[in-house]
């Protein structure tokens, strides 16, 4: 097919910084966007089908940003309900395919960006990138008998179709809460991000959902059924070296593997010493705040300096790109609600800081005693001033009653 841009792997892990920007769509900026994928019957799909409801991107003013639905509707005999969160993140790797035109995260966190050179070469409409988009997916999934995309960049029409996402993300998350690793056979593994960080392999376990937040151990076994030869792939548990930092011998094999040599150990549930390597594409950080010898989390819509001083983005550069950061994970919001979050450092007990929005959006995962004890911006600036709040509110943490596991 003959389109304005090119089109390849090649281009996977192509940036494109503000200044060489046309148009961006999400991002911190923007706080209503989402892409969706949803299994639908054969009739109810009008096969090729493009859509833009709202502004096109001709339309648009240079260096300005939108908000931005992405719903993709497909149809096919061997398709199944569980292949909607992996066909959806092969959004992903499919928008990094083409030319000058960039996508990261997931969800309803996605942050797209459409170059100057792109958009004067002509890819100035979301119809084409919608063609180019059906064209990979068809070339690639062949289970996808029918395929129709619709772009939504109207604000009041992506607002008033969020929540409804937002429920289809919850019910995903849900069906997985009570599963434990020792129930399963066999974790999966994903590379999906490697274009932008080459030594990074996620490790997808019941109590462990991938760091961008789209992939369980449920879409994991979904994907690898779908395409075995895929970015998604089985990795087999092997023997279990440490039950409490989730240390496993095929999990190590499989790391340095994938890693390329650089890293040989993974502990899943500690963020010290060998900690699961970082992507680009997570949805908050786990960090570590040496004054209080506890832990903050925040996640990417977080604006302006955390309590340790760093924004979200500068602290990201410091701990993405698949490396092993101590102290510094990148992490899926999901994860705070697993029995293993970080279970041998002290887990959701050793946690002093987050923004208030995560406060409140996992309330219930927070224990009821510990909740009013986690400080937030409203409450503190500063480290020090976190010592402070947390000797004042009686911190568990702080007053020694946690006990790290051995």
């Amino acid at each position: 097919m003959d389109f304005h841009v090119d089109i390849g792997p090649q281009y996977e892990g192509e940036t494109v910084r503000k200044d060489d920007m046309h148009v961006e769509f999400g991002g911190p900026k923007v706080s209503a966007k989402f892409e969706l994928v949803t299994l639908k019957s054969p009739d109810e799909v009008e096969h090729e089908k493009v859509e833009v409801i709202g502004p096109d991107i001709k339309d648009m003013e240079e260096g300005s940003s939108h908000p931005l639905a992405i719903l993709i509707d497909i149809a096919g005999e061997e398709l199944e309900k569980d292949m909607e969160p992996v066909i959806e993140r092969r959004m992903h790797m499919y928008c990094n395919y083409i030319e000058g035109f960039y996508h990261m995260n997931q969800r309803n966190d996605i942050w797209i960006r459409l170059n100057k050179s792109s958009f004067k070469k002509g890819l100035d409409s979301f119809k084409e990138i919608g063609e180019i988009l059906i064209f990979l997916y068809t070339s690639e999934l062949y289970v996808i008998e029918k395929i129709s995309i619709t772009f939504v960049t109207d604000p009041d029409k992506v607002s008033e179709l969020l929540p409804e996402a937002l429920k289809v993300y919850e019910a995903r998350d849900e069906r997985l809460r009570g599963l434990k690793e020792d129930d399963v056979d066999v974790f999966y593994g994903c590379v999906l991000c490697q274009s932008f960080a080459p030594t990074h392999c996620c490790v997808i376990t019941p109590e462990r959902i991938a760091n961008c937040g789209a992939i369980n151990w449920f879409d994991g076994r979904a994907a690898h059924k779908l395409d075995p030869e895929g970015p998604i792939f089985e990795v087999e548990k092997g023997e279990l070296i440490d039950p409490v930092r989730g240390e496993y011998t095929g999990l190590n094999q499989v790391v340095a593997e994938r890693s390329l040599g650089t890293y040989d150990r993974v502990y899943l549930h500690s963020a010290f010493e060998h900690p699961h390597t970082s992507c680009g594409c997570f949805q908050a950080i786990l960090f570590y705040i040496p004054e209080v010898d506890a832990f903050g989390i925040v996640h990417r819509d977080f604006v302006g300096p955390t309590v340790i001083g760093e924004t979200f983005s500068r602290m990201a550069g410091v701990t993405s790109g698949g490396r092993q950061v101590e102290g510094s994970c990148g992490m899926a919001l999901e994860l705070i609600r697993s029995p293993k979050f970080f279970q041998a450092d002290g887990g959701l007990r050793r946690v002093a800081w987050m923004p208030k929005e995560i406060k409140e959006r996992y309330k219930d995962a927070i224990p009821e005693d510990l909740y009013d004890k986690i400080a937030t911006e409203e409450d503190v600036s500063t480290a020090d001033e976190l010592a402070a709040y947390m000797e004042k509110v009686g911190h568990p943490w702080i007053l020694g009653e946690v006990e790290l596991p051995t």
